[in-house]
């Protein structure tokens, strides 16, 4: 009996002791870099970003191929409406969004895969633990790496039939937004009828 007790005693503090995922800040902003091999897409730029609204904003330069362009877009998924500025051309398209709500956090069902430095381990300042989970949502394959302290994300990365797989790194990020980030660019005139 103390054999039986002994043993469930243990799992139960092996179980315990396994990661959950922590929780990421729901508002913050930033910079940004993507990268897609197999389209030759790369992309570099600020953003900021509100999960409690599902909301989010980024200005970016993109290259495709030897191509340059330059765009503000924002993505408001509780109304589901892409605003698309061409900041070359001042040009606003307004549509219906196609790609899904994809969440810069580290999702509750989330499994945990590892943990990490970066930078220069043992050295005071100089380095930063990470945390590594995967998942799948709405069927597709997603990772994202975070911080241990806060769970801010560091680079996140997914896979879906329309988009094929992208990578994202975040940089410089601060743990707030600005209300004005999700206010639609005076050219896009919010009132047009998609």
């Amino acid at each position: 009996m103390f054999t039986v007790a002994s043993l469930v005693l243990l799992a139960a503090v092996a179980l315990a002791q396994q990661p959950h995922p922590c929780e990421s800040p729901r508002q913050f902003e930033g910079r940004f870099s993507i990268y897609d091999e197999d389209r030759q897409f790369r992309a570099f730029g600020r953003f900021a970003y509100d999960d409690t609204n599902r909301r989010f904003r980024e200005i970016e330069e993109m290259e495709i191929g030897r191509d340059r362009e330059y765009y503000d877009r924002l993505y408001l998924h509780n109304l589901n409406l892409e605003y698309r500025l061409n900041l070359r051309t001042r040009n606003c398209t307004v549509t219906t969004l196609t790609r899904p709500w994809i969440p810069f956090a580290v999702p509750k069902d989330a499994r945990f895969r590892g943990e990490g430095v970066i930078g220069a381990s043992g050295i005071p300042d100089e380095h930063v633990t990470i945390a590594n989970f995967d998942g799948t949502l709405d069927g597709n394959p997603y990772f994202i790496i975070a911080t241990v302290e806060d769970c801010v994300p560091v680079t996140g990365g997914f896979y879906s039939n329309s988009t094929g797989g992208v990578l994202r790194q975040f940089y410089d990020i601060t743990l707030s937004t600005d209300a004005k980030a999700f206010t639609p660019p005076a050219e896009c005139h919010p009132n047009v009828t998609v």
